[in-house]
């Protein structure tokens, strides 16, 4: 006897899955683990100054997120020369917007991890927009 490939709980969770936000979401979650697990083996363990720590963690990330967000996240069909220059820039402003937070959080005496997640959920916010609207949006060709 077979297992029904499509439980009943299937189309909710398809309905869910098929949303660019809910894609987003999970990659960007995946991305976070990513790193911060960088930016924690570098500083906890290596000992890496907090200021070279964040921003190398959060650029190591810069493959693994571009890639899951323009695959699974926005399924992007177009050229990925002109994403990636989009996404360059995006994240040299994601870089200096975190270390700065980071490096602020940690000057009034909190833990760099309150930081680091004031950070994502200021960049998780806007990136959201600037993913969909800007960086993966889709290029139609002028008629």
């Amino acid at each position: 006897m077979h297992a029904d490939p499509h439980p009943e709980s299937s189309p909710l969770i398809v309905r869910i899955w098929s949303s660019s936000a809910t894609r987003y979401l999970v990659v960007g979650g995946f991305s976070f683990l990513f790193d911060i697990g960088v930016l924690w083996l570098l500083h906890d363990v290596f000992g890496v100054a907090l200021a070279i720590a964040t921003p190398v963690a959060f650029l190591l990330s810069f493959a693994v997120t571009y890639t899951l967000q323009r695959t699974v996240a926005f399924r992007a069909a177009d050229g990925v020369a002109p994403s990636v220059l989009r996404y360059t820039l995006l994240v040299a402003f994601n870089t200096v917007a975190t270390t700065a937070i980071v490096w602020a959080s940690d000057a009034v005496g909190l833990p760099w991890s309150v930081g680091k997640v004031a950070a994502v959920a200021a960049t998780t916010i806007w990136n959201y927009f600037a993913y969909r609207y800007w960086v993966f949006a889709s290029r139609k060709a002028d008629a």
